[in-house]
């Protein structure tokens, strides 16, 4: 995915109407890769969200792996949602994923206010997923 968490951030402080702002968050969805359809399991799927969602992860071997994420949904806006977390935390380092404050980054972008308790409680249990993956990733083998 091109799109950094900087990017974003940028991108939203140029867009002044929450109707635009959630446009954009659609459109980052759409410009998420391919998700495997075999990864379109109750493994891999996120516990807490209403609408359907999956998380791949991929790490590398080491005490501080780098972890990547691939992530989909079946509903449009949750999976831009689903691509500003992937922004965020994929192609990091466990220990960063972790260290990570994920409701500022949704405070300093307006998403937390503008979010459904549902979709926010959905993101949260996407966000506890993926730094469950990297506490795993930084366990002794």
């Amino acid at each position: 995915m091109s799109a950094t968490i900087e990017t974003i951030r940028d991108d939203f402080s140029f867009l002044d109407e929450w109707e635009d702002r959630y446009r954009y968050v659609i459109e980052l969805g759409e410009a998420l890769p391919p998700f495997p359809d075999s990864a379109r399991d109750e493994a891999h799927k996120v516990r807490g969200c209403v609408s359907q969602v999956w998380l791949l992860t991929d790490r590398d071997e080491g005490e501080n792996p780098v972890i990547r994420f691939q992530g989909d949904s079946d509903a449009h806006i949750v999976r831009g949602l689903v691509a500003i977390m992937l922004a965020l935390f994929s192609g990091r380092r466990a220990s960063e994923i972790l260290a990570t404050d994920a409701e500022e980054v949704l405070r300093s972008l307006g998403l937390d206010e503008h979010l459904t308790p549902q979709r926010a409680n959905g993101l949260r249990s996407m966000v506890k997923r993926i730094k469950q993956d990297a506490e795993t990733a930084l366990q002794p083998a």
